[in-house]
């Protein structure tokens, strides 16, 4: 990663890192268990647009972070992977609906085209942009000197990924959410692109809904297991 990690508080006091793990467990396992457990669904969304937004000011608040970082690298990334990542992740998609749900496979393009392309365009903007920044930039830089080291922050980061999708209460979900995490902080740690993840994401969930597996990402079909 070079100049980002250089970029990283090496060195934090003990209080200051008391502080951060606070924090941390308030903003990455706290809101998403009180959004999962406790709010009605008609509720989730307005729940996840603060949880958002106080992401964003966290981002822009943590000491050394420039939002120009962002664009650090962003072409570091082939057309070729980008070609084989959308042909697995659409064989996956296409295998998982019609093994659980082979009733609501291309439901969106059989019945509702529109609906789909209005998907495709908001998606990577109000969806996959602002996760990537909460569980990326947020997660690697503000919270640097409290992570473990190595695999372990990847692991983790893809854990409290998952976890920020329990509201749905689909163990399809948790997979999917906690593959899609490894992947993600891969290319944004490992190819130091912010950009590369965005796009990764971008692609993975209009896959996602185009084959019809957003029946399982709509807060209208959450069935709580109490």
């Amino acid at each position: 990663m070079g100049r980002l990690d250089r970029l990283q508080t090496a060195v934090a006091s003990e209080p200051a890192r008391l502080r951060l793990r606070a924090e941390f467990g308030l903003f990455y396992i706290g809101a998403p268990l009180l959004i999962a457990m406790l709010l009605p669904p008609d509720m989730m969304f307005p729940a996840l647009f603060a949880f958002t937004g106080l992401g964003l000011v966290l981002l822009h608040l943590t000491p050394g972070f420039a939002w120009a970082e962002l664009r650090w690298n962003w072409r570091n990334w082939s057309w070729a992977e980008v070609a084989g990542f959308t042909v697995a992740m659409t064989g996956l998609c296409v295998w998982v609906i019609y093994a659980t749900r082979p009733d609501a496979a291309f439901a969106l393009a059989r019945r509702r085209p529109e609906m789909l392309a209005a998907v495709w365009f908001f998606y990577p903007f109000l969806s996959a942009l602002p996760q990537e920044l909460l569980f990326r930039p947020l997660f690697y830089r503000r919270y640097h000197a409290i992570l473990p080291q190595g695999r372990g922050s990847h692991l983790l980061n893809a854990a409290l990924f998952s976890l920020a999708h329990l509201m749905y209460w689909s163990w399809i979900v948790a997979a999917m959410t906690f593959a899609g995490g490894l992947l993600f902080s891969w290319a944004y740690r490992r190819r130091g692109s912010f950009f590369f993840a965005v796009l990764l994401h971008a692609i993975a969930g209009n896959i996602l809904f185009a084959v019809g597996l957003g029946i399982y990402f709509y807060s209208g079909n959450v069935q709580r297991p109490f």
